[in-house]
């Protein structure tokens, strides 16, 4: 595991020890970013269940101001910190111990909002892709904003949620990428 491309392009990436986390695999997460737009002009990314922080890490490299990194194991909180000291990214980036859905409303409290998300929850996790729509609700996301969400190919995720649409969904061996695009609430227009 490495980043793939940028700033720090080529650098080597620890994975959390034990079996705890899935880190996403070098091939696709060059093919989430060539989806997406493969490089940024500032702003901020989360990076929920953030395991080994590939993902984070990956659009720090890539131009985004700053992410924010959160997983509620002890492992992957140690792995991100060194990774991110590692790549000398460390000044760029949050990272907290906790669970999702609390980051994702202390978020809130602190006034910022994302460009870009990355969803990433173990896969039997189903409900926690609802944390799409709670980023809506929340307005932490901008009008512009991506959701990433990574899920096993028995998990289907709708095409439409209350705030977002799917606009792109790719199937790598027994995972699925899927892109979503803010929309705001239905029936609701983004000009």
């Amino acid at each position: 595991m490495r980043v793939v491309a940028g700033s720090v392009k080529g650098i080597p990436l620890k994975a959390v020890t034990g079996n705890s986390t899935r880190p996403t695999t070098d091939k696709v997460k060059e093919s989430i970013f060539n989806m997406i737009g493969p490089f940024f002009d500032g702003g901020y990314a989360l990076d929920l269940f953030a395991g080994s922080g590939g993902l984070g890490i990956e659009a720090l490299s890539r131009g985004i101001d700053r992410v924010i990194f959160t997983d509620k194991d002890k492992r992957a909180v140690e792995t991100i910190q060194a990774n991110l000291e590692k790549t000398r990214l460390s000044d760029r980036a949050e990272i907290y111990r906790a669970d999702a859905e609390r980051a994702v409303k202390a978020i809130k409290k602190n006034g910022i909002q994302a460009r870009l998300v990355f969803l990433d929850p173990p896969y039997h996790m189903t409900k926690s892709y609802d944390l799409m729509d709670k980023a809506g609700e929340l307005e932490i996301v901008t009008k512009d904003a991506i959701i990433v969400c990574e899920h096993d190919r028995e998990v289907e995720l709708p095409d439409r949620t209350r705030y977002f649409e799917r606009y792109k969904k790719e199937l790598y061996g027994s995972t699925i990428i899927s892109i979503y695009r803010y929309q705001g609430e239905e029936g609701e227009r983004i000009d």
